[in-house]
């Protein structure tokens, strides 16, 4: 018999990766948004990125969003940076959990902020040093680490070489980004072996996309492979500004509806989800991928008890 966790931590991304694939919106909705993902037993959330605005327009105003939040105990923050600047920025807003990104694929890698995956890494050990000298912790996301827009497959190993060489530079923890929606429960395992014959130690968050109706099979893999930390995004928010066709990240409320059906506990208030998925889906003006906010009823049935 399989065997899954006692409980899931999802990290809510939706005002962050989410909002960045959508137009721009003002800043008094992205408060609403965030204080309402606050409210739902959510136990980390990635509020801002502190990015240049000619870059990112979508999050211009991350200081202001980040100000005028209403912060809830209990709750981790995080923030993303691309640089130094934007490092410096987020540590005088007061984050403490930092995370920074870098592509397996270097063509998209040069595509996100114009420089190889190998300069990138060597940034990147700059950046550690800097924010533990600040008491922040690190998490480097590794985008595409399942497939690419421009290069197609990408090799597991070269995704665990990436993995070898942050941890070795300090990192706290990494994350594989499914940037395209190329994963699948084959590409999850083989990943997730490749990286822990090498790093069997290194905490690590998945975060997919569901471009391909594949998300949930492979969040079940992860999950019997002892993977305890997602990332998705309210409604299904988001997708990639730089990775042609790669819209639509996993449901949060998706998540959370079948994990809790399988007796996994995330924390979360499914009901106060949905609300806040419905306010989303107002905020950015047009119909958002989530298939609950289309179905009914928006309740799971009470999970069967387990037989010991």
């Amino acid at each position: 018999m399989t065997h899954y966790p006692d409980s899931v931590t999802i990290r809510e991304v939706g005002p962050r990766d989410g909002l960045q694939n959508e137009d721009p919106i003002p800043t008094e909705a992205k408060v609403r948004l965030l204080d309402a993902l606050s409210g739902t037993g959510v136990r980390r959330i990635e509020a801002v990125s502190f990015v240049h605005p000619k870059a990112i327009p979508q999050m211009a105003d991350a200081d202001e969003v980040w100000r005028r939040a209403t912060r809830v105990d209990g709750v981790r923050y995080s923030a993303l940076v691309p640089n130094t600047r934007g490092a410096q920025r987020a540590l005088a807003a007061g984050f403490t959990e930092i995370e920074v990104v870098v592509s397996a694929s270097d063509t998209h890698n040069r595509r996100n902020v114009n420089r190889g995956t190998d300069e990138s890494l060597d940034d990147i050990a700059e950046l550690v040093d800097l924010l533990h000298g600040a008491g922040a912790t690190v998490e480097v996301i590794v985008a595409t680490s399942f497939g690419c827009p421009f290069e197609g497959d990408v090799d597991p190993k070269r995704v665990a070489g990436i993995v070898d060489r942050v941890v070795r530079d300090g990192a706290d923890r990494v994350a594989f980004g499914d940037t395209t929606g190329m994963g699948t429960p084959r590409r999850v395992r083989e990943l997730l072996t490749e990286v822990r014959d090498r790093n069997a130690d290194v905490p690590v968050l998945l975060h997919f996309h569901n471009t391909r109706g594949t998300a949930l099979a492979n969040l079940l893999t992860a999950l019997e492979l002892g993977v305890t930390e997602f990332d998705a995004s309210v409604g299904g928010l988001g997708g990639c500004p730089y990775a042609p066709g790669a819209s639509g990240n996993l449901a949060t409320e998706e998540a959370v509806h079948m994990l809790h059906d399988m007796g996994i506990d995330t924390g979360i208030d499914l009901s106060a989800l949905i609300e806040a998925a419905e306010l989303a889906e107002r905020i950015v003006g047009t119909p958002l991928p989530s298939a609950i906010l289309r179905a009914g009823p928006r309740t799971p049935r009470t999970p069967l008890p387990t037989t010991p």
